[in-house]
């Protein structure tokens, strides 16, 4: 990590509201390095937000919308990834200009990612974008044509799109776009994932005799596709008279000492380089007879051939000569030999084996299925084995995908199940039948209709502005007639692939080329050709090259032109974008016309940003509510195209100018205030609703705490006020352009807190239902509301609902009417709420008992008539 250079940095000065960028200029490094920024002096860093920005790419900081008090001394930081080193730059002081603030604009994307980000597969990506602007714009992201991946996250106030373990599916065209109430602006790049190269099929080390042919080829996947060198003992191999390579093949023809040696297969794209090595052995050695070619006696059948093998295992290739008992054996009409002896008519008295497969020839169409036979005429005497193959392979019943069963219903012959038949099952299947003494074959031809093949590559002849002519060779028909073609295209703007019109109408099965017709100007598109015949339509061909097609004069105006609101004095006129799709070429923009109802002539206004959607006239003599007709047309470099229908948009209305009227605030408890206003009807500045402000009596107005209504609401409940609590509070309308003057402020005190202590000493007594309570009065603190009366809750055990009996004595009798056990409680009731309630009291619900409990001491007694005469007198006197 070097040094920054010594050399002092020069102020920045900007008006307040204004966007800044502070370069960092950073050093030599490497590898990476981070950025970070002081603010005045070390270790005050800049917190990022959504105000202030500091781009990992650059490492420049980047302040939306300058304050006050962001004026200082900026010191760029970096640190090395891997030392830790960290280094700081010169101070760079930002100062304010003193010739104004800067009013509102819409934003200006200042940061954002590359036009093309290329990454590899299970890499992490991040993609920046950070916005000037005032107010401060908002940043959101889209993948076009797409969702964004779940998992993808947003860091720094949505700044940067970071994009975990990316995979091929996470590759497209990502927008993003940076918004306040002034305007938007957008950004658009490719991202494009590419994987390294990775071996499908590799080397293996190879023996062969002296003359034999050398086939290797050695398969790798990656995106770029990968391509292939070859190199022997570490030299660069080259094509010769006996040495082929293409696309990752290597055949060498008669191989010969010489070529023996070390050999490596090099797959690179432009991202890396794999190798794959194998050696190449090239064998010498006397002829050795292995053991199990060494038998005695071989049993043939009477007129049949019979072959008696001579493979003896030497390098290079060995002369063979045969002997018949001491005499050497020379070639005859019944014989001739090489590495076997062939020998006719022999004449032993086995008879020779026939074969009987059926049926001889089979036409079937994809998804069919067959049984072939095959019986086998031989010596009962003789065992005898079948065995199945397809163009002289012998099949494997195990990898066919359930397609081939092996069926044997007798000892002499055997079927052949071919199941779902595809294309690929096509071909010559043999049935082999093999005995102790002879065998024989035979083999039935089975021909597949299917769906046609891809045709060939699509190649685009012509183009025009909506038109390309387009010319391909057919694939193969497999047996079935190609009836039609189907053209289709597909172009950053459609989902996947879509038939397109053509000329001619239809394409029929004898055509090679036709032309796409209603295509987009300015718009990238690549065209593939499906091929139909009665069985079915089969695989498309590879997509053409990509193509644009010419530039046009915009053909498509923007869609629902209306009026938003905005500012005094402002007119607002907003439409839907026009897609990129329609745009039909470069230079793209918006003429935007208007005039007051009523007036001739149309004032219009160049909007250059193909992906503007608002323009703002302000003019300090419009009046507010000014009906003004209104149309957006569009151009681009080739000319302007058409406007959208004329509409009538009004300019904003004025902010209320007339304040509430009849303000009254009114306590309803110790947090609860009751706010109600009459406000004048204005033919202008009519409120969107109103703000309500409030304060304590010892804060500034300018602390007030705030609380809006919509409509025509006229009153509102603020809640969680603190208690005995003065709060002063005003009232002002609002709407889209801004607030009226506030109300004369009144004020109101919330209740005091209710009491804290709750009733205490309750005695009761009980007479059959009925239950009397009696209590020690409840006296509130100085700073707690007074006792207005008290309430008795009671429910039977077991429900959430209590009853409520309120009383201003201290004194009540309850109504017991089921059985069971009730909880009884009591509690003040005050102007501030109601106080602390007493302890639970249980108490049974039953006849021909009497409970009294006076403090914590209960007494349980047998009804007893002069018991009860006494307490009923000794409770009456304590009651009153």
């Amino acid at each position: 990590l070097g040094n920054f250079s010594g050399r002092t940095r020069s102020a920045v000065s900007v008006r307040e509201g204004q966007g800044v960028v502070l370069m960092c200029s950073p050093p030599l490094h490497s590898p990476e390095i981070i950025y970070s920024w002081v603010f005045n002096e070390f270790p005050s860093f800049v917190a990022e937000d959504s105000r202030r920005f500091i781009s990992q790419e650059t490492g420049n900081l980047y302040i939306s919308k300058v304050q006050t008090s962001d004026v200082g001394s900026y010191i760029c930081l970096v640190k090395n990834t891997v030392t830790n080193a960290r280094v700081l730059s010169p101070p760079t002081p930002l100062t304010l200009r003193n010739d104004g603030v800067m009013g509102e604009y819409e934003p200006k994307i200042e940061v954002h990612f590359p036009y093309t980000v290329t990454a590899a597969r299970g890499t992490t990506v991040k993609m920046e974008c950070f916005a000037l602007g005032n107010p401060v714009p908002t940043i959101s992201w889209r993948k076009v044509n797409g969702h964004n991946p779940s998992k993808a996250r947003l860091r720094k106030s949505q700044a940067v799109l970071e994009i975990p373990n990316v995979q091929l599916e996470d590759a497209g065209m990502y927008e993003c776009k940076a918004e306040n109430s002034r305007g938007r602006n957008v950004f658009r790049g490719q991202l494009q994932v590419y994987t390294y190269p990775h071996w499908v099929e590799k080397l293996n080390d190879t023996q062969l005799d002296s003359g034999d042919q050398l086939r290797w080829e050695c398969k790798a996947t990656g995106k770029p596709r990968p391509t292939y060198h070859w190199l022997k003992n570490g030299v660069p191999l080259w094509p010769q008279s006996r040495i082929e390579m293409v696309n990752g093949v290597l055949m060498i023809h008669g191989v010969n000492l010489s070529d023996a040696g070390m050999y490596q297969c090099l797959a690179e794209n432009k991202y890396g380089t794999i190798y794959a090595s194998a050696e190449l052995k090239i064998l010498a050695s006397a002829p050795i007879f292995p053991l199990n070619q060494r038998r005695k006696t071989i049993i043939v059948t009477k007129g049949q051939e019979v072959v008696i093998e001579c493979k003896p295992q030497a390098s290079p290739k060995p002369t063979i000569t045969w002997k018949k008992g001491d005499k050497a054996l020379r070639e005859s009409k019944r014989s001739e030999a090489y590495f076997h002896l062939n020998i006719f008519n022999l004449s032993i008295f086995q008879e020779p084996t026939r074969i009987e497969l059926t049926p001889k020839k089979i036409e079937l169409t994809v998804g069919e299925s067959i049984v072939l036979s095959c019986k086998a005429l031989h010596d009962s005497t003789l065992d005898v084995t079948f065995y199945w193959t397809l163009n002289g392979q012998p099949i494997d019943f195990e990898k066919e995908g359930g397609h081939f069963e092996s069926i044997k219903a007798q000892a002499s012959s055997a079927d052949l199940m071919i199941r779902n038949i595809l294309l690929m099952h096509a071909g010559r299947y043999g049935c082999r039948v093999q005995t102790t003494a002879d065998t024989v074959s035979d083999e039935t031809e089975l021909l597949v209709r299917g769906p046609p093949g891809p045709p060939g590559v699509v190649i685009v002849e012509e183009i025009t502005d909506t038109t390309a002519t387009l010319s391909w060779s057919p694939g193969a028909d497999n047996h079935s007639p190609i009836s039609l073609y189907n053209l289709q295209a597909r172009s950053p703007f459609s989902l996947g692939w879509q038939t397109v019109k053509t000329v001619p109408d239809v394409i029929s099965g004898d055509m090679e080329s036709a032309m796409a017709v209603e295509l987009n100007p300015w718009v990238e598109y690549e065209f593939r050709v499906v091929a139909t015949n009665k069985i079915g339509t089969g695989d498309p061909s590879a997509p053409s090259r990509m193509i644009r097609t010419n530039e046009a004069v915009p053909k498509t105006p923007p869609a629902n032109v209306s009026g938003r609101s905005g500012r005094r004095h402002e007119l607002v006129i907003a439409w839907e974008p026009v897609s990129e799709e329609f745009q039909n070429g470069e230079g793209f923009g918006y003429i935007v016309a208007f005039r007051p109802n009523g007036t001739r002539g149309w004032k219009e206004k160049m909007v250059t940003s193909s992906d503007a959607s608002k323009f703002i006239y302000r003019d300090e003599s419009v009046p507010p509510l000014t009906p003004f007709e209104v149309k957006v047309g569009v151009y681009n470099n080739k000319g302007d195209g058409p406007f959208s229908p004329i509409v009538v948009i009004c300019s904003a209305e004025g902010e209320p100018t007339a304040a509430p009227i009849d303000v009254k605030a009114t306590s309803l408890s110790v947090s609860e205030i009751l706010v109600a206003w009459k406000h004048i009807k204005e033919s202008l500045g009519r409120p969107q609703g109103f703000e309500v402000g409030y304060w304590k009596d010892m804060e500034q107005e300018e602390a007030a705490e705030k609380v809006k209504t919509e409509g025509n609401e006229s009153s509102i409940l603020l809640t969680g006020l603190e208690g005995n609590t003065l709060y002063h509070l005003t009232v002002r309308a609002y709407n889209a352009a801004g607030y009226g003057p506030p109300s004369t402020a009144v004020r109101a005190a919330t209740k005091k807190s209710p009491p804290s202590q709750a009733p205490s000493n309750i005695m009761w007594i009980q007479d059959g239902s009925h239950v009397s309570l009696g209590w020690e009065p409840v006296r509130p603190l100085a700073n707690e509301s007074d006792v207005m009366g008290y309430k008795v809750l009671f429910r039977q055990e077991g429900q959430s609902n209590s009853q409520v009996i309120e009383t201003q004595k201290t004194s009540a009798v309850v109504l017991l009417p089921d059985v069971g056990v009730y909880i009884i409680e009591v509690c003040a009731v005050s102007e501030g709420g109601d106080g602390t309630a007493s302890p639970q009291i249980r108490v049974p619900s039953f006849s021909g008992k009497v409970t009294l409990i006076f403090g914590r001491v209960a007494i349980i007694a047998v009804l007893i008539n002069p018991i009860i005469l006494y307490l009923k007198k000794v409770f009456s006197q304590f009651s009153s």
